[in-house]
């Protein structure tokens, strides 16, 4: 079970999915090529051997990178797994790399430094569904 969390570019002023015109269409992160280079410059411990489907291991958490095979990639989506609170760490630093924002897809908000509530409540319903990670 992971913590899914996009990160793509949007509007500026958007806070959440819902504040969203309909007709929205998020321009693209960019050429696969230059977000793989602005993603190792900004996770350089991240393994991008297999460059549509990277990882990154901390000491309690890992986070998947689902890059895509298309190009220009559109998004990025993380799958989180673990515990502890410096995970956003380097999904904050990839959004920032990557010029975009990221959005928390269990509540549909965009995530802000030191909000954890969003983590919190994954964890919360990841432990009582499964029990508490080690």
């Amino acid at each position: 079970m992971s913590w899914d969390v996009l990160l793509l570019r949007l509007p500026d002023g958007t806070t959440s999915v819902q504040a969203m015109a309909d007709d929205c269409t998020p321009p693209p992160l960019g050429p696969q090529e230059e977000v793989l280079a602005a993603v190792s410059r900004a996770v350089p411990e991240a393994d991008l051997s297999d460059p549509t489907w990277g990882s990154l291991l901390g000491p309690t958490w890992s986070v998947e990178l689902n890059i895509g095979e298309e190009d220009p990639v559109d998004s990025i989506m993380l799958h989180i797994r673990g515990s502890g609170d410096d995970v956003l760490t380097p999904v904050f630093r990839l959004a920032g790399a990557l010029g975009c924002k990221a959005l928390d897809c269990s509540t549909g908000d965009l995530l802000a430094p030191r909000e954890l509530s969003g983590w919190y409540a994954f964890q919360e319903f990841r432990d009582r569904v499964t029990g508490p990670s080690h």
